[in-house]
């Protein structure tokens, strides 16, 4: 595809994908609303219709429970195509949505939207009206996902991580005995997607055991801290979280709030958790298993995002982009969701290997504000070409750039719009 015309496919996609307020991911695969997905599609939405954009965020927050958590599905309406949905994770509110979380995005997201948009009378007052309910998200996460202040979060699903069967959780999630209670289940995942590209079985199993653990426990977090199998500290939500605490904090002094201190609280903590997950022989950081307290020493793509969040030294960003350039002598295309050099390696299997697009961009915009402008227009550039060759899909092979996953999928589109109009690093987000 040419340029102008994959901008307009891009569009195309978003527009198909709509359902009046939210944007589904892929029809079949993924028909409802994602947290992070939304985040992402309302950054494409941005490009060409403003008002749309922030109805996309409005609508996810629909499903915000009183204790602040935003789930990261929320069902909007009935669906068939996808498991588990809502019957099984039992959640008993109007919209039905999932009791797990996901990479909080949208502070981050919305100080982009409010900065770039043309109609800044409807972005302030829509900022505005979101900002209390990203504030009640923040606070959940401080109160009930790290309550001893460690500055790291404590995750309980592989799922709230974004990044579902990473190499980086296997041994944790192996812990997990599967029960042999599961209520029977039938898969519709690879129904759409042939299952070389799709977790394992057997993680699905485990996956669908720590649902049981929720529900057990009644969605109680602080229960859960000491009675969960699974619990790691993942560097996609925390670089993730402190990014987005940094730009709730220009929101709350952008529109008076007064939060500041209490915020910068919080970065003091994360900018000291996130980097007590550096390791110098390796030059990467690495996520960590809570239950041992022992570093997860696999390589995947969140370890580069210490840029994004913006907690690496100078020096320790350069040893990152020694790394990155050691990992794009063994690909075709960056970056892998895993380091290439790694047994456990696998170029189209979901999360081990393939290249994502929303990743990539997180991680060319931390390379862009450390000073590395040139290796974040690689990643930039790269990843258009892959659309451009392959199309819209939820992944891509990082040897041969096939597509992978899900196709027409709306956050790759997104990236795409946001890309393609943007000409030059200051107007990644």
């Amino acid at each position: 595809m040419q340029t102008q015309e994959s901008l307009e496919e891009a569009r195309r996609v978003l527009r198909a994908n709509d359902r009046g307020g939210f944007t589904i991911p892929t029809a079949g695969l993924y028909p409802f609303q994602w947290l992070w997905d939304a985040g992402f599609t309302a950054l494409g939405w941005m490009r060409f219709d403003e008002p749309r954009a922030w109805a996309e965020l409005e609508t996810l927050f629909l499903g915000q429970w009183e204790n602040g958590m935003l789930p990261h599905i929320v069902f909007h309406r009935p669906e068939e195509t996808y498991f588990p949905g809502p019957e099984r994770w039992g959640v008993t509110r109007t919209p039905p949505t999932s009791a797990i979380t996901q990479p909080p995005v949208v502070a981050t997201f919305v100080r982009s939207m409010l900065e770039q948009a043309q109609d800044q009378a409807l972005a302030e007052a829509k900022a505005r009206s979101l900002y209390p309910r990203i504030l009640a998200y923040h606070r959940w996460f401080k109160r009930e996902r790290d309550p001893e202040n460690t500055g790291l979060v404590t995750v309980l699903h592989p799922w709230e991580t974004g990044a579902d069967n990473s190499p980086a959780w296997d041994e944790a999630l192996a812990r997990v005995e599967v029960d042999p209670a599961l209520p029977p289940y039938t898969r519709r995942d690879t129904a759409h997607v042939d299952p070389s590209q799709r977790p394992r079985q057997a993680e699905y199993d485990r996956f669908l055991t720590l649902l049981e653990v929720y529900k057990r426990a009644g969605f109680d977090q602080l229960r859960l801290l000491r009675e969960c199998p699974f619990r790691v500290a993942s560097l996609l939500i925390d670089c993730v979280l402190h990014r987005a605490n940094r730009d709730l904090l220009w929101l709350s002094e952008r529109l008076g709030f007064g939060h500041e201190a209490e915020i910068a609280g919080w970065l003091k903590a994360s900018q000291r958790g996130i980097e007590g997950l550096w390791d110098e022989e390796a030059g990467l950081y690495f996520n960590r298993d809570l239950v041992t307290g022992e570093p997860i020493r696999v390589g995947v793509s969140a370890s580069f995002l210490p840029l994004y969040a913006g907690t690496a030294s100078p020096e320790r960003a350069r040893r990152l982009l020694d790394t990155l350039e050691g990992w794009a002598q063994r690909v075709r295309y960056l970056v892998p969701s895993t380091d290439p050099h790694s047994p456990r390696f696998e170029p189209q299997r979901y999360w081990r290997g393939p290249v994502w697009a929303v990743v990539n961009y997180l991680i060319a915009l931390g390379l862009a504000e450390y000073g590395y402008p040139e290796a974040a227009l690689r990643i930039r550039r790269d990843t258009l070409e892959l659309v451009q060759k392959s199309g819209f899909s939820e992944y891509f092979h990082p040897l041969t750039g096939a597509g992978l996953g899900g196709s027409s999928f709306s956050w790759t589109a997104a990236i795409y719009l946001v890309w393609s109009q943007s000409p030059s690093a200051s107007g990644w987000v």
